[in-house]
């Protein structure tokens, strides 16, 4: 059966034809080439964490300081990554983490449709933000066969929230993630030192332009009157959500809930008694707090207060190993967000399925030679603080 790390023997082989990869395998040299492609807008954007970006740091080196203990003498000629999630067979568990300016991180502005090509491609399902630069719809449509999810962030109006989700649930995904903390942005200081938000300058912001119950705010359409549509949003984004709102939340979807930016035990316990199907281990990157706690430090204490419920994580992934390492942690699936951006920016939707097989093949490599044929067998293995 094929394995997601023959991907390095493709690469090897190709190399006796004198042919090496188009873009990097490592990412610390991928960013270093998209910091050279990509407009310095976006690049802070996409680069910039909160505050002296401590927390963003640290998500990432914190994967340093968990280790786990490799087994000989396993069979592992055969693997299998996948997973289950929600009813649905996966084939591994890296999923692409919602990113709210994908859409401008190719030349072209439409780096959603590239995203969800490249989902298509690998099979690595996509979660779709509701900043894009293309409709839900479209981007849906481009998914192919491969699942996708969509990531909501919770206007203030209500009748607003309901159409977006109605909108995503008619258009095929399979769950709805709620981010709960980003109502408001956290202290970027590298978009605040160009003043640059991109959405207000109207990039990103098709989901709501193309919605009718959004339209029907505005005096005229966003076609006509790009400046007064952006103000009508900025008016209308980012609603305080306390526990009062899981009931309406919970209301808008007979599809599984998520809810994104849960760090705390108890508020796992909280989510789930109030009816979350699924709890998204996450700080944002360090994008929104400036906390100094890796999202991986975290993983252990929501997984044990969650129990048989799913937990999904993001925040510091950056390798095939950080993922292998979060599902010793846990996680059921695991979110990869800033690689595949750079892949995008360098090379569109060839890009980031290249970054993707990267991930999943260096995954399955490590799983093969430390003796864990299974995810299952990863769990078991689990890690310890080193």
């Amino acid at each position: 059966m094929p394995h997601f790390g023959d991907y390095q023997n493709a690469i090897y082989n190709a190399g006796l034809s004198g042919v090496i990869p188009k873009l990097p395998v490592d990412y610390a040299t991928l960013e270093q080439r998209a910091s050279a492609a990509m407009p310095p807008s976006v690049l802070g954007y996409v680069q910039g964490g909160c505050g002296d970006e401590f927390t963003q740091d640290n998500n990432a080196h914190a994967f340093r300081h968990w280790g786990m203990t490799p087994r000989m003498m396993v069979d592992c000629s055969r693997r299998d990554l996948s997973v289950e999630l929600f009813g649905m067979r996966l084939p591994s568990p890296v999923f692409m983490a919602p990113v709210g300016v994908i859409g401008i991180c190719t030349q072209d502005g439409h780096g959603d449709l590239a995203a969800a090509r490249a989902s298509a491609e690998t099979g690595v399902p996509l979660m779709a933000s509701t900043l894009s630069n293309d409709p839900l719809e479209s981007v849906a449509g481009a998914l192919g066969e491969t699942p996708g999810f969509f990531q909501l962030y919770t206007p203030k109006d209500k009748a607003l929230a309901e159409s977006l989700v109605r909108r995503a649930e008619a258009a095929g995904y399979k769950g709805i993630v709620v981010t709960l903390d980003t109502w408001v942005t956290g202290w970027r200081p590298r978009d605040l030192n160009v003043a640059n938000f991109p959405q207000l300058r109207g990039a990103v912001l098709m989901n709501y332009f193309s919605d009718p119950v959004f339209r029907a705010m505005l005096a005229k359409p966003p076609e006509e009157d790009g400046a007064a549509a952006v103000r009508q949003w900025a008016g209308v984004f980012g609603k305080v959500l306390t526990w009062d709102d899981m009931a309406w939340l919970r209301s808008l979807t007979t599809l599984p809930l998520i809810l994104k930016g849960i760090c705390h035990p108890d508020d796992a316990r909280r989510a789930i008694d109030a009816g979350a199907d699924a709890i998204y281990c996450s700080n944002h990157g360090g994008r929104q707090a400036n906390g100094g706690i890796a999202a991986i430090d975290m993983l252990p204490g929501v997984v044990a207060a969650a129990g048989d419920v799913p937990v999904l994580f993001d925040s510091g992934i950056r390798s095939g190993s950080d993922v292998v390492k979060a599902i010793a942690l846990g996680a059921r699936a695991v979110g990869v967000g800033r690689p595949y951006a750079y892949g995008l920016a360098l090379d569109g939707a060839a890009g980031a399925a290249h970054v993707l097989r990267c991930l999943l093949a260096e995954a399955d490599l490590l799983m093969a030679v430390n003796g864990w044929p299974t995810i299952a067998d990863v769990r078991a293995a689990g890690a310890v603080r080193i």
